[in-house]
């Protein structure tokens, strides 16, 4: 009997000393997992604000595009024209007088 136990201390040595060598591997790769998945949770971040900070550039730019569009539009107005060329360029139909006002 006194020789199994003597057996049994180095085996049991050796599988402690793999459990731990195990556990030790298993703590690393799961600190590096951790610091890889908060790296990553940062650059998300990170992306969204840009991503929402173009994404407010291109609906000024649409918006702006859409106020040119109706400018335009409106160009094409033979009544605007003249509202245009009347009150802001002092201009005036033949036989009108124009009015001055201070």
């Amino acid at each position: 009997m006194a020789t199994a136990a003597v057996n049994k201390s180095p085996g049991n040595a050796g599988t402690k000393r793999r459990f731990k060598l195990w556990m030790m591997f298993i703590v690393l790769f799961m600190g590096w997992a951790a610091y890889t998945v908060f790296g990553q949770m940062q650059q998300k971040e990170e992306t969204v604000l840009r991503m929402s900070a173009i994404q407010s550039q291109i609906d000024a730019s649409t918006k702006q595009t859409e106020e040119l569009k109706r400018q335009i539009e409106r160009l094409n107005d033979q009544e605007y024209i003249e509202q245009l060329a009347t009150k802001d360029q002092g201009m005036v139909k033949q036989g009108e007088q124009q009015i001055f006002s201070d």
